[in-house]
């Protein structure tokens, strides 16, 4: 990448960092907002995690934005950390849309559950309660699983791979990222 590619991310027209909420996506929101109307969009994040449901709303509206508007290039830059729900939003930017600076540290990991079924009452209730539990952790994998295909798309990590290391938090340093073809490049 020469000089004049990297001036593009001197000044990103949108700066997140801290944890994925909702507090988060109306400040991306507020930016996206008073964005320039054509060329690059720079997106930098820096993130220890949060609300995957959040990141996913925020990368809809990427690809959304990107699709009714041709003339904008919407580019995300990673800074230190992009972890969990930061990974979430980075696999909704195109492969070749997607920079981290030296030394940042992708993590990738299944999505957490912690609840508590109580099962009482009439038999039939007690199987829709669990039933209804089911659904929501086969939903919740299947949302994850179209996360890790888009993260992978183009690269030469499989999704067999991703499953596997995805339990025990998978980290990815930025030249290994770039290496797998996660990213497009290092700055």
């Amino acid at each position: 990448m020469d000089f004049q590619q990297r001036a593009m991310f001197k000044d990103p027209a949108i700066l997140l960092a801290g944890t994925v909420d909702y507090a988060m996506y109306d400040r991306f929101r507020s930016q996206l907002a008073v964005a320039p109307a054509e060329g690059t969009i720079v997106v930098e994040l820096s993130t220890l995690g949060g609300d995957p449901e959040v990141a996913r709303m925020m990368g809809e509206d990427v690809r959304f934005h990107s699709e009714i508007a041709a003339e904008r290039r919407f580019v995300f830059l990673g800074k230190a950390a992009i972890y969990s729900a930061g990974t979430t939003f980075m696999s909704f930017f195109t492969r070749a849309n997607r920079f981290l600076t030296r030394g940042t540290r992708l993590m990738v990991h299944e999505r957490k559950l912690s609840t508590q079924l109580t099962i009482d009452g009439p038999l039939t209730t007690c199987v829709a309660k669990v039933e209804a539990m089911l659904n929501e952790i086969r939903s919740s994998i299947e949302i994850q699983n179209e996360g890790f295909q888009n993260l992978i798309l183009g690269s030469s990590v499989s999704l067999d791979e991703v499953l596997q290391r995805a339990p025990s938090n998978w980290y990815i340093e930025a030249q290994e990222a770039k290496a797998l073809g996660l990213i497009e490049d290092v700055l």
